[in-house]
């Protein structure tokens, strides 16, 4: 068993020869995807889903999130890509829900009428006698 302190890290790099250039040594993680700014999403969702100005809101955060991709500022960018998306998904479901539910509403309206219907056949369909207006 080895006990001697301090223990060598077998992947430490080896000394070089020292020059008299000074040397700067810059560890880069590895690089993350880009952030996104959902561009194409808010231009739709302004353009078609532009209920309460929530596509719009979508599209100016969308924006922001591209110029500050092109200045280099990923994380204001990641931040603005963030809003740019849940104001675009909030414009996707305030467009397709309300009208999805109006269509069960009518289907299940329409269903009831028909067992109305059903039910009220009988009543239309009896024959009454002439004693019956006595």
């Amino acid at each position: 068993m080895d006990t001697s302190y301090p223990r060598e890290d077998p992947r430490a790099p080896t000394p070089r020869k020292a020059d008299d250039a000074p040397h700067t040594a810059l560890t880069l993680g590895a690089p993350g995807p880009p952030p996104r700014d959902h561009l194409i999403w808010s231009v739709f969702s302004t353009l078609y889903l532009n209920l309460c100005c929530l596509g719009f809101l979508a599209l100016a955060y969308s924006i922001k999130a591209r110029d500050q991709k092109m200045a280099g500022d990923l994380e204001a960018a990641r931040r603005f890509g963030s809003k740019a998306k849940c104001y675009n998904i909030l414009a996707t479901m305030w467009a397709l829900v309300p009208p999805l539910l109006l269509l069960a509403l009518v289907v299940t309206g329409a269903l009831h009428l028909s067992r109305l219907a059903k039910g009220s056949a009988a009543f239309f369909s009896t024959k009454f006698d002439d004693s019956d207006y006595d």
